[in-house]
């Protein structure tokens, strides 16, 4: 799963703890601003990626329905067949990014390229808490065992990697190598976020990712050490079924797509389901996105992660992103109205 511990580095900024017993209205597809102008044919594509996962007899019908209508058709199919609905559960809309990392690495370790990406052993799977990120790096434990999938030459940006639970690996002969999260040591995550705006290094307007990267390398021998005071350790899969041009695996096993994607929060958000998302800020965006991914830190009715894609750029952009706005469900006709109260 893409994005397991993703953004829980920012968590003193960007806790989201949505309590209120969440209500539900629907909308017209006039309420939806920006409805008309989206390329529905693009939603309708991304939709099909993973409809015919879904186990529920109305995803089912509607994913068969789907399959006979092209592009041009799209948004009638969706005016057709769903009714938007606006779920609010007392918290703020916010809207993140995420993103798949693009390390520089090696299968085997050189000078350059000495920083290895695990594999779990057996006994960490077994046991669920155990050795320390601090205990894994500086001890024997992994050594000896061939567990290393490849060898990085960054350890922030492995670091980084461990964050998002997923990424690529740029090999010297230009293919690449993609990893998945494997499962983790089983200590909770400190937040080296929160860490550094508690020791006055950072403000908390200026936490973000590429700021934590520049202080730690700044500060080589202090940075490594705030990296140790997350004791929470991820190991790493070989995903080797998924097309080097596809995205990685999301929640749903089918790979995600760039920004038509979203991390939801399942509980409000069916897996599969389409989501309008109208995100406000800078720069707004109106369009009919896919929920295909969770995350940790994605929590509550207002709550979603979108997919920027893979590498450099992608993460900055990703990064940058906090922003507010709506986001509204589109069910099947029948699931939506029955969500409603008797009354309506």
């Amino acid at each position: 799963m893409i994005g397991a511990l993703r953004s829980l580095f920012l968590v003193a900024v960007m806790t989201t703890a949505a309590s209120a017993e969440p209500t539900r209205s629907i909308l017209s597809f006039d309420d939806l601003d920006g409805w008309a102008a989206d390329d529905h044919g693009a939603a309708l594509s991304v939709f099909l990626n993973t409809c015919g996962d879904l186990n529920d007899p109305d995803w089912q019908a509607l994913c068969r329905v789907a399959q006979t209508y092209d592009a041009d058709a799209a948004r009638s199919f969706f005016e057709l067949f769903f009714r938007p609905v606006l779920v609010e559960d007392g918290e703020e809309a916010l809207f993140t990014g995420y993103f798949e990392p693009e390390l520089d690495g090696s299968k085997t370790r050189t000078d350059r390229f000495k920083y290895p990406i695990y594999k779990i052993p057996p006994e960490a799977r077994a046991e669920g808490l155990w050795l320390s990120r601090r205990e894994i790096l500086t001890g024997d434990a992994m050594q000896g065992r061939g567990l290393e999938i490849a060898w990085v030459d960054d350890p922030v940006e492995l670091f980084f990697l461990q964050i998002q639970g997923s990424g690529r690996v740029r090999l010297p002969d230009g293919s690449a190598l993609r990893v998945g999260y494997g499962g983790a040591n089983g200590h909770p995550y400190r937040s080296i976020g929160t860490e550094l705006i508690r020791q006055g290094a950072l403000g908390a307007h200026e936490v973000s990712a590429q700021m934590i990267r520049a202080w730690v390398r700044k500060n080589p021998e202090a940075g490594a050490e705030l990296l140790f005071h997350n004791p929470s350790y991820v190991f790493f899969r070989e995903v080797s079924r998924v097309a080097p041009e596809l995205g990685p695996l999301g929640a749903m096993n089918r790979s995600v797509t760039t920004m038509r994607s979203i991390a939801a929060d399942p509980a409000h958000s069916p897996l599969g389901a389409p989501v309008w998302v109208e995100k406000d800020g800078k720069t707004p965006l109106r369009r009919l996105m896919i929920a295909q991914d969770t995350g940790a830190a994605i929590k509550g009715a207002q709550r979603a992660d979108i997919f920027f894609g893979t590498g450099d750029e992608a993460g900055k952009a990703a990064g940058r992103l906090r922003d507010p706005g709506r986001m509204v469900l589109l069910l099947p006709i029948q699931r939506a109205y029955a969500l409603l109260p008797d009354e309506f």
